[in-house]
């Protein structure tokens, strides 16, 4: 095999690791303001708790789509044009927000984000996986999960731009957009990932990273279905207990506050004591801090504290879950297993607003946070009848 594509792909690798943060802070940002400002004005217009958390999941089912074909498409055209196209596809759909306040279009719309975020982080998450020497996987995972975070975070407090008028929030985080396509355009290389040469087909490339890495690759559907139910729900819950749109938006963001805060602390531990500990502890921990939520009920500083502790603890799953697969499988099969995190993300992305809308609607509104809690409880205790075997 020729040495080319990996140095394309290590060249500069500080720069490009720099433009990557960026690139997937704007794709935190984007999914962390729409799903709570989307939310909040289809309870303004009435529409039921169903069928809004339906609406969101739009954004997943996007997303979903473009994983299934993203190993193909990024090795056709390269980790650049992929992740500048994923930004150009972000930036219009957030452009027609405002000017088709539909329900139905606002779904398609979603569709087009998922896509284009998918696009950013298949690509940007698999630049960074590749780039980075096994011994400093934990602590760069972590940096990209905490940019990711940082997005995310931020993103629900464009909550407070909508007293500006509804179209504010879409146009100041498209102005943003512009801003990073400008940056991946004049900045990144043209490099693409190595090819595979195994011979494997790519159903059974996926085969083999489910039998070596099937509890690496859970954590991404457990961060995705929390993820998507926290910023889809959470608002809507708020509302109907008595929190106003302004405590919402200061609320949720301490979730991703808690995910800074720890994500890289976690990430050096997970290269010191090992990843598998680190996420069996994290997962039982702040799985009982979610169901502790419904508990708070309208108390503002005992949900903040709560809110803090689970998105703290739980926030690094997603990059934690891919460097244990990195640690575990050989290197061709790589950009497979970032295919099937990516493919997880999407499926809890998807599945969680609609559950959370629907048990809200049947009369019980915390269900979502147990929900949350039982199932992360249920993965650490998973994590003790691991046993990863060697790469081969």
């Amino acid at each position: 095999m020729s040495d080319r594509p990996k140095l394309s792909i290590r060249s500069n690798s500080k720069m490009n690791f720099m433009i990557l943060i960026t690139a997937t802070i704007a794709a935190g940002l984007s999914q962390g303001m729409l799903l709570p400002v989307l939310s909040i004005l289809l309870e303004q217009k009435g529409v039921s708790s169903s069928l809004n958390g339906l609406n969101a999941a739009a954004l997943y089912i996007g997303s979903f789509g473009m994983t299934l074909i993203a190993e193909r498409v990024l090795g056709a055209i390269g980790f650049k044009k992929l992740i500048a196209g994923g930004i150009s596809l972000v930036l219009v759909s957030l452009l027609l927000f405002p000017f088709f306040p539909g329900i139905k279009i606002w779904f398609v719309l979603r569709l087009l984000v998922g896509v284009g975020d998918a696009a950013i982080n298949y690509a940007a998450q698999l630049w960074v996986l590749l780039m980075t020497p096994a011994e400093h996987r934990g602590r760069n995972l972590s940096l990209y999960g905490m940019s990711y975070g940082l997005g995310f975070s931020l993103g629900p407090l464009g909550i407070s731009l909508l007293r500006f008028g509804q179209a504010t929030p879409f146009i100041v985080l498209a102005f943003l957009f512009l801003l990073v396509l400008i940056l991946a355009i004049t900045m990144l290389p043209d490099s693409r990932p190595d090819k595979v040469e195994s011979g494997e087909s790519q159903v059974r490339r996926f085969g083999r990273c489910y039998s070596l890495a099937w509890f690496a690759l859970i954590p991404a559907l457990l961060y995705g279905f929390m993820e998507a139910s926290l910023n889809s729900n959470f608002p809507v819950y708020g509302l109907r207990i008595g929190y106003s749109t302004d405590q919402i938006a200061a609320l949720l963001p301490f979730a991703g506050i808690g995910g800074l805060l720890l994500q890289f602390p976690l990430g050096l531990w997970s290269d010191r004591f090992g990843r598998k500990k680190v996420l069996i502890l994290t997962g039982i921990v702040g799985g009982i801090a979610f169901a502790l939520l419904p508990l708070a009920g309208d108390h503002f500083k005992v949900t903040m504290v709560l809110l803090m502790i689970a998105g703290g603890l739980v926030g690094s799953f997603f990059s934690l879950g891919l460097s244990l697969a990195a640690d575990i499988l050989p290197r061709h099969l790589l950009p497979a297993a970032n295919v099937v995190a990516s493919f997880h993300f999407s499926i809890g992305s998807i599945i969680g607003p609609g559950i959370g809308g629907l048990l809200m609607q049947a009369g019980w509104g915390g269900g979502i946070f147990g929900l949350m809690g039982a199932l992360y409880i249920a993965f650490g205790l998973l994590g003790l009848f691991f046993s990863p075997r060697q790469k081969i």
